[in-house]
């Protein structure tokens, strides 16, 4: 925890910087305010195949007959989704701008599964839209 609570430090105490981060800053992190405006994920986090605990789910979710993907995979990642949201909004008064550059929210049957998992929000895939947040606040 060494380095990353110093980099959180430096992050916070630094104006208008930028704090790239992996999943690993999604629990335990907290950046209130106008410090944290901007949150951009790459990809839909869904957990890696090939971990163990995931591996064995699916297995034990595929012999019962299920469908792993979409009764445990999609729920997990749509969880995962909402606490990288929550690093941005902290509290009633903070505004910030989620951008999820995965297409597969808008392209597949289960994207609307992650819209539902989040808090009220305006969705646009503008960037206009966003300039105009980021010139508002």
């Amino acid at each position: 925890t060494g380095p990353r609570t110093a980099l959180l430090e430096e992050f916070r105490s630094t104006p208008n910087a930028v704090l790239f981060a992996t999943s690993s800053f999604w629990q335990g992190v907290d950046v209130p305010g106008d410090q944290l405006s901007l949150v951009i994920i790459d990809k839909l986090p869904f957990a890696v195949p090939s971990d163990p605990i995931v591996e064995a789910r699916v297995s034990a979710i595929k012999d019962d007959g299920g469908d792993a993907f979409n009764s445990y995979q999609v729920p997990q990642a749509a969880i995962a989704l909402k606490q990288g949201f929550g690093r941005l909004i902290r509290s009633a008064t903070d505004r910030g701008v989620l951008a999820l550059l995965d297409n597969r929210i808008t392209k597949t049957r289960y994207g609307q599964i992650f819209f539902d998992s989040l808090p009220d929000y305006a969705f646009t895939t503008k960037r206009e839209d966003v300039d105009k947040f980021f010139d508002y606040v």
